[in-house]
């Protein structure tokens, strides 16, 4: 436990004497009303329509703030829909409350109150209080009020605490919500079902990613955390499920950056009879949906909704890069060279696809500000895309970038089993050869894929890195209410 300071240590004083006296935690107050709503329906009252009404009102929520004056006094009520103005004095209260225990409270202690509502002098719709009750006892200060909680450390770890002070902070998540609840709204309206998969699998697949080991005791077997959902999604549309989609939680063991958290929240989807171009006309019209087709303010930057470029990978690489041509983007060692000379780290053994994708990363991402469809990526790298018709070392796949950020990935699926076969068969050696990232062979899958899936497109979208574009947000772990951090002395405790 932190050691007490000064005022801690009387706040504990003061839950001690509570104790003694009765239930120092009581759970029997039910409040009618809500701030906010108080506010929306009577912000524009005056006193004569009040007193006629005689709104009797009872409220509970955290005090914020106060100002005694002798026999009165003025407080702030929070609860979740805003704040309340109270107007406290001795005369309204029992005998005893306002010496005894309203000039007790400290800022942060949980509280009841009942009264009735009136309008000050300027103008500020506030309750006249006449009942008060203390139902929690806030034992920690909050940060000074001229302060507050700015540290952005301080403010992920203790994110209960941000939720207090800063009003920034309860908004964004309510955005995040009504976020989520609008995409899920697109997708029902597109006649897609949706859908919960196993978190727990006993094959990762779906992403080159490192996943998360656990173990079931009773079965006596290693399980993994999913690093996607994708392979059991297909299994649903090869099932019959046409359209499916899930928003769910994705592990990877993999660092932790402004950009990834190693859990983080995904949304997948899969359409049958549509390929890759349709999900990219479908990720356009959720967008647009999103943002209303307008151009919004990123970092400083506006990114313009309304216009989606697309473009090869190799395109791309060209146009940011003019120590690149055709020829070079072609040969795995001319290519090697370059790259190694614009900083890529660029094994031996790498092949030309997986070089091209190294480059992209490195010269090319962040450079995409408005959103821009990459398609095109070889099949090297896109184990469960499909081939293009027109170049077999091509992948049908795209991802979406906007202001620097990777949103979307998809393509058109592959659905022929003796292709999944041999590429689940080479990612398998890479991952004899020690590449953690690469896939299993998931042997149920291909036999899903022999009962025959539907030509097929699917798609993920990063959540939160959608939250953290239209909120303005520059880190991930600004958009995630809990944050992974690694823990700090004063979590330890005792």
């Amino acid at each position: 436990m932190e050691p007490q300071n000064e005022q801690e240590a009387r706040r504990r004083q003061k839950l001690a004497a509570w104790r003694d006296a009765g239930d120092a935690y009581p759970n029997d107050f039910r409040p009618t009303h809500l701030a906010g709503g108080l506010l929306r329906d009577h912000g524009g009252d005056d006193n004569a329509t009040l007193e006629q009404a005689a709104v009797t009102v009872t409220l509970a929520g955290r005090l914020m703030a106060r100002r005694v004056m002798g026999k009165a006094a003025f407080a702030h009520l929070q609860d979740r829909s805003g704040r309340m103005q109270l107007f406290i004095r001795r005369q309204d209260l029992p005998a005893g409350d306002y010496d005894g225990l309203f000039k007790d409270l400290d800022i942060g202690d949980i509280i009841g109150i009942g009264g009735v509502l009136f309008v000050t002098k300027t103008g500020e719709l506030s309750v006249r209080v006449n009942k008060l009750r203390l139902l929690v006892k806030s034992l920690r200060p909050l940060p000074e009020k001229f302060h507050g909680l700015s540290d952005a450390e301080t403010r992920h770890r203790r994110r209960y605490v941000d939720l207090i002070i800063n009003r920034s902070t309860r908004e964004l998540f309510r955005r995040r919500s009504a976020i989520v609840e609008q995409v899920r709204r697109f997708f029902l309206r597109h006649d897609f079902l949706e859908v919960e998969t196993p978190m727990m699998q006993a094959i990762p697949g779906g992403a080159l990613a490192r996943p998360f080991v656990t173990h079931h005791n009773a079965l006596d077997m290693p399980l993994y955390l999913r690093v996607a959902p994708e392979l059991y999604l297909k299994r649903l549309v090869a099932g019959g499920f046409e359209r499916v989609f899930e928003i769910n939680r994705n592990f990877r063991n993999e660092g932790v950056s402004a950009r990834h958290n190693p859990e983080f929240t995904m949304l997948e989807f899969y359409q049958a009879y549509a390929d890759h171009r349709d999900l990219m006309d479908l990720s356009e019209e959720l967008l647009r949906d999103l943002t209303g087709g307008r151009t919004l303010r990123y970092q400083g930057r506006d990114i313009n909704f309304a216009r989606f470029e697309r473009m090869t990978l190799a395109e791309s690489l060209l146009r940011h890069n003019r120590e690149l041509n055709e020829k070079v983007l072609g040969d795995a060692e001319q290519l090697r060279a370059a790259a190694r000379r614009l900083g890529v780290d660029a094994a031996d053994g790498d092949s030309l696809g997986v070089l091209q994708e190294k480059l992209f990363e490195k010269t090319v991402e962040h450079r995409l500000q408005n959103p821009t469809f990459i398609t095109a990526f070889p099949v090297e790298v896109s184990p469960l895309s499909r081939r293009s018709d027109s170049d077999p070392a091509l992948s049908d796949r795209f991802e979406l970038f906007i202001a620097g950020l990777e949103v979307a990935n998809g393509f058109s699926e592959l659905n022929d089993p003796e292709d999944q076969a041999e590429r689940f068969r080479r990612q398998a050696e890479r991952q004899d050869s020690g590449d953690a990232e690469a896939m299993h062979f998931d042997a149920d899958y291909i036999r899903a894929l022999e009962y025959g899936l539907p030509p097929t497109a699917g798609e993920g979208i990063g959540i939160d890195r959608l939250v953290m574009l239209l909120t303005d947000s520059a880190s991930i772990r600004d958009v995630l209410l809990f944050p992974l951090m690694r823990p700090s002395a004063a979590d330890a405790g005792s």
